[in-house]
Formats: structure tokens, sequence, C-alpha cells
């Protein structure tokens, strides 16, 4: 077996790990709670939770339950259903929802466009009540793999997308982004390194295993909680 083949079937491993892995979290949210509301509420920094296209806010349990158990408020912008909405209206809604809960201080924590949608929310948030974010696995220079499925949802994630480099070229806030990413994501293989922000790779393949990793965990953990994590 050669080299290439040696990465090529390890890629295929990791694939089918991730899908597996996603599989079981969107089996139990069918076992969720209706409502995100008993996680909003705690004495520690106030978080808003933002899923990728195709996620609800459950698929983003395996760190809200853990930062709401830490003492974290983590709210959830139910509006965005499944993330489908263009980035503009998505950061609109996490606009609204933080006006109109009066939220300060606050730590967006976002999966895939679920940052893109969170760094536009960033750019607009003119009162400065979004004060950092950290992303995991986010299309920050888009997709090549977008352009296969014919999804309206998913054009504005495809490499080269007019919104996508309109939204790259304003880095204003990436200083206050980390980036966290693994060894390989079969969704974005362009990566999620972004210029200015803290960039952190976890020892974890996959586009959402990361999710439930404790690695990323960590990283979450310390940005929410004033700490800074290691780069890359």
């Amino acid at each position: 077996m050669t080299k290439m083949e040696g990465v090529r079937r390890q890629r295929i491993a990791w694939w089918a790990l991730d899908y597996l892995w996603a599989g079981g979290v969107w089996i139990s949210t069918l076992f969720a709670p209706r409502s995100p509301d008993r996680y909003a509420t705690g004495a520690g920094r106030t978080v808003v939770a933002i899923p990728g296209v195709y996620e609800d806010w459950r698929f983003l349990r395996p760190l809200i339950v853990p930062l709401s158990r830490r003492g974290h408020a983590v709210h959830v912008v139910t509006a965005l259903g499944h993330t489908r909405a263009p980035i503009a209206d998505g950061a609109r809604l996490v606009g609204r929802l933080i006006a109109e809960r009066d939220l300060h201080d606050v730590v967006v924590v976002a999966h895939s466009k679920g940052g893109l949608i969170g760094k536009l929310a960033m750019l607009a948030d003119e009162e400065g009540r979004i004060s950092s974010m950290v992303t995991v696995c986010t299309p920050f220079h888009g997709s090549s793999l977008a352009p296969l499925l014919p999804l309206p949802s998913l054009r504005p994630l495809a490499a080269g997308h007019a919104s996508l480099a309109a939204l790259g070229e304003v880095a204003d806030v990436n200083a206050r982004i980390t980036s966290v990413f693994g060894l390989f994501d079969e969704h974005v293989p362009e990566g999620s390194t972004l210029a200015g922000a803290r960039n952190v790779r976890v020892p974890v393949a996959g586009h959402f295993r990361l999710l439930g990793h404790a690695a990323c965990r960590q990283v979450v953990f310390d940005v929410v909680e004033g700490r800074t994590p290691a780069a890359t």
C-alpha cells in the first residue's frame, strides 16, 4: 500500500467515524428538551450558541449542556431553525435576541456556518454587546464542496462566493475570534484558519466530532471563562 493510499484510507475512516458520531447526536435530539430555556440561566458568563447549516440548537447540546453545568447562561436563537437562512438574516436574528434580552459581555459559541453568522453579528454590534467568539470548523474561506449540492442554503458557503468574500475582507473583529479545527475536515477542505484570529488545532478529525471532544470543549471553556487557549 502506498503512502497516498494509506492517507486516503485514513480519511475515509475519519469520515465514517464523523458521520456515525453526527448520526448519534441527531438521534439524541429526539429525546432533548423541547425548549432551551432551562440553559439560559446562570451566574457565569453569558453565551449565545449558533449551530451550523441544517442543524438546530439541539445539535450543539454537547457544548451547551457542559457550559450550563459550569454555571454559564446559554442562550439559543430558536428563530434560526435549522440555520438555512442567509448569513445576513441569521446575523440580524442573533443581534435581535441579544438586544431583546439585554445581554452584555456575550461570548458567541458557533459551529460551521454559525461562525460566519457570528462574525457578521459582531461586525454589526454597534453597542459592543459581543465580547468574543469561539468557532468550531467554520468555513471562513468557503468550501469547494458546497457547489456540489445545488441547494440555496449552501451556495453562500462556496469558496469565492461574493458575500463570503466580502465578509472575509473585513478583519476588524478577527482578533476577538478563536477558531478551532481538527486534523481533517471532510466538509471544509480549505480549513478554518482565520488571519488575525487565535487558531487552535485539536487532535481529532472530522467536521462534527470536535463538538464532543474534550480538547475542543476545553478551548470553549477557556474562551468563555476568560483564559487564553494555546494557539497553533
